[in-house]
């Protein structure tokens, strides 16, 4: 492991353990040359399909580029927790079903499905983005699915503050 430090590739490792996940090991190192103490994370790597866009071209998967576009949408109203645990079971469902290609849409679907449970305003957010809204009728129309499918009252919010 080369010392982000000093560049030398002679380190010892001081202390490992799990992360709470269990799923890498986290490792405490410290460079023989310089002396200066840094962190390495050892995870298994996993097989992951390639992506077919809906243009039909094909890309590898980038775990941060799903996560960016769920950040996007939630703005910090949900936790980085839910997020990085609904991104490992989307990656262990494809993997476990041994894909080699994955489209977009199915793991757009997928989001969409985990937005609608953890967050409305995120759930809008990024459908009207994955679902390419073009106008106010499609964020209507939307919003009145999502009452229907959460069990609001009505069609429409209301503001007790001003009825």
């Amino acid at each position: 492991m080369k010392c982000p430090y000093c560049g030398e590739l002679e380190n010892k490792v001081i202390d490992s353990r799990l992360t709470r996940d269990s799923v890498a090991i986290r490792r405490r190192r410290e460079c023989l040359v310089c002396a200066r103490r840094f962190t390495t994370y050892e995870k298994i790597e996993e097989q992951v399909p390639m992506l077919v866009k809906k243009n039909g071209r094909r890309e590898a998967y980038n775990r941060e580029k799903l996560r960016q576009g769920i950040l996007n949408a939630t703005q910090t109203r949900v936790s980085d927790e839910e997020i990085n645990a609904f991104i490992d079971r989307t990656e262990r469902l494809f993997q476990e079903g041994n894909y080699r290609e994955v489209h977009t849409s199915e793991i757009g679907e997928q989001v969409v499905d985990f937005l609608r449970k953890v967050d409305p305003v995120a759930y809008v957010r990024f459908t009207s983005v994955y679902r390419q809204f073009k106008s106010l009728e499609d964020f209507d129309r939307e919003l009145k699915e999502l009452y229907v499918s959460t069990g609001a009252q009505s069609g429409r919010p209301t503001n007790q503050r001003f009825n």
